[in-house]
């Protein structure tokens, strides 16, 4: 993935900026944020990396049907 980053805005003249990339960003940015939201996600409580991934799934599917 590209990386897409508003320019400086004291700089002179602006870079341009890819508008509909930008907003895939946004929306992957506010996806982790409400992620963090779930203390077990944020914390890590699992002991194994399969036990992490089902709470992962079960997080993202709480997200989705909200």
């Amino acid at each position: 993935m590209k990386p897409v980053i508003h320019s400086n805005p004291s700089r002179k003249r602006a870079l341009p900026l890819p508008t509909p990339l930008y907003r895939l960003r946004y929306r992957v940015e506010c996806f982790f944020h409400d992620l963090k939201r779930f203390r077990a996600v944020a914390t890590r409580y699992d002991q194994t990396a399969t036990n992490y991934l089902a709470v992962l799934h079960v997080a993202s599917m709480l997200l989705w049907l909200r």
